[in-house]
């Protein structure tokens, strides 16, 4: 009897919970960036977020309007939000490199109207 055991995969990231290598991002590792963020699953429509902001930093190497994300994958303007809590966690689940202290102020702002 052979069994299917899965190599445990070893995930690096820097001080702040962001992926050490922007390379060694897959959709699996997305996954268990999501759930040490607490939370317990990605759907097709969060995979497709960050999907997006992956491509946006592979063209640009800078952290998206946040608005202009939710409209490129057809989303309510509110998306970020409402299937990450707030961008910077969308952004280190992409596997995304640390955006910084100025972008890290997005964990703490309340958008106005939203």
């Amino acid at each position: 009897m052979q069994e299917n055991v899965q190599e445990a995969r070893r995930i690096v990231v820097d001080e702040g919970g962001f992926l050490a290598d922007l390379k060694d991002w897959s959709e699996e590792v997305a996954r268990e960036l999501a759930a040490r963020e607490g939370i317990a699953s990605l759907s097709d429509s969060q995979l497709d977020i960050l999907r997006f902001l992956r491509n946006y930093y592979r063209k640009y190497e800078f952290f998206p309007i946040i608005g202009t994300v939710c409209t490129h994958v057809s989303q309510p303007r509110t998306c970020i939000t409402a299937s990450f809590r707030d961008p910077v966690t969308a952004w280190k689940i992409a596997g995304l490199p640390n955006p910084g202290e100025e972008v890290n102020r997005f964990r703490s702002w309340e958008p106005l109207g939203y």
